[in-house]
């Protein structure tokens, strides 16, 4: 072993790391992915010098019996003469060759690995070509999943295959992959299917991240539960759940349609004349952007009165300008100190649609103006300021 006095000798150790990151960066699989000839590899090796003889001979002999041939059966060892007048001449390592691919592979431990991506790689190449194309540039990304490689290039073998109509992504008919597989593995199924299906199978302005979406697969239906107010019932049914997509007209004489966040507050809600009232569960209220008959309704939203709030009212709003809030205003918000509640994760992003009134609280909110991430929830309102706004309105 090197001492404090020799420190830059190069031991086995260090050219089996010096291998390694080289295997690490794939270059010698990409050498067995294009069937490139095997050249002999060598690497030269730190030494003692001449003076290092006498002035350090046991580290010296240690070090030279480390590079011992018996010990590195993987290897041939180039010698260089070492020595002078005063020690004599002696024969030192100078480089190591690795003679042949097998030697290298064998020497870091990775030779099955190889046979098994060989193995993967022919099975691509006679069933998948241009999967082949992308394994043979990206090896490293394959052995890195070479459990689950054969699962991976049977979805992508069905995938490409199927042209049948759209089907949901439970229907995929894959031995031993379902749902939670896909996702487990969703940003490398989506790199192999654009690298392997036509530009025309590929939903370019779904994002990377929306799987189903951006390769075509049905999606699961959007649901809205609406109540109808005013002792109004359709087909005998006071409240309803229903595809987003087939809501496609107001209930008859509907004229008024409110949207609140809370469960309770949604089924509490007030009789109204001429009026629904839709439970629009956070972020879930985009869904809504779809029913282009609410251009044709007053349209009037409810959230809590925090930063979430503000942006799910500037997101309805952005897909219909008349929306109207109620109950999210200064005033209100000051009323029930005593209800405050801590909000979780704040968003501070701009938000264009608010009026002057909203985007003062809003930004209030933002600044904590009433103290660190505020939140007023909906079910904390006391219950008759929601009556007296409602009369306002009619």
């Amino acid at each position: 072993m090197a001492t404090a006095s020799t420190p830059n000798w190069t031991t086995p150790r260090d050219v089996v790391a010096r291998l390694r990151k080289r295997w690490d960066r794939g270059e010698f699989l990409s050498q067995v992915a294009d069937g490139s000839d095997w050249e002999p590899l060598a690497v030269p090796l730190r030494g003692p010098k001449a003076g290092d003889i006498t002035q350090h001979y046991d580290d010296v002999l240690a070090w030279a019996t480390s590079w011992a041939p018996a010990a590195h059966r993987h290897l041939r060892i180039e010698y260089r003469r070492l020595g002078g007048r005063l020690a004599g001449v002696n024969n030192a390592p100078a480089r190591v060759w690795i003679e042949r691919r097998d030697d290298l592979f064998k020497l870091l431990g990775v030779t099955n690995t190889v046979n098994r991506y060989a193995s993967l790689l022919a099975a691509a190449n006679e069933t998948l070509p241009p999967l082949a194309t992308w394994m043979a540039e990206n090896p490293m990304k394959v052995v890195q999943r070479e459990a689950d490689w054969p699962r991976l290039q049977a979805t992508i073998r069905w995938i490409t295959d199927y042209l049948g109509p759209a089907v949901y992504l439970r229907q995929l008919d894959v031995p031993g992959v379902d749902t939670k597989f896909i996702e487990q593995n969703r940003a490398i199924l989506t790199t192999l299917l654009e690298h392997c299906l036509p530009e025309d199978r590929i939903e370019a302005e779904a994002a990377r991240t929306d799987f189903a979406a951006r390769f075509r697969f049905l999606r699961k239906p959007a649901y809205l539960r609406f109540r109808l107010l005013g002792g109004e019932s359709l087909a005998g049914f006071s409240e309803l759940t229903v595809r987003a997509d087939e809501f496609t007209a107001p209930p008859p004489a509907i004229t008024t349609v409110y949207v609140v966040e809370n469960e309770t507050t949604y089924l509490a809600f007030p009789d109204q004349p001429h009026s629904i009232v839709i439970h629009g569960g956070g972020y879930a209220v985009t869904q809504l952007s779809a029913l282009s008959w609410l251009y044709d309704v007053r349209l009037v939203y409810w959230g809590d009165v925090d930063t979430h709030g503000f942006s799910i009212l500037d997101r309805l709003r952005r897909s219909f300008a008349h929306t109207q809030s109620i109950l999210m205003n200064r005033p209100t918000l000051l009323e029930h100190r005593g209800q405050w509640v801590k909000e979780d994760a704040p968003t501070h992003r701009p938000l264009a649609t608010l009026t002057p009134d909203e985007a003062d609280v809003y930004d209030s909110l933002v600044d904590g103006e009433f103290g660190p991430n505020v939140r007023l929830e909906q079910e904390r309102v006391r219950f008759h300021l929601l009556e007296d706004v409602l009369n306002e309105l009619r």
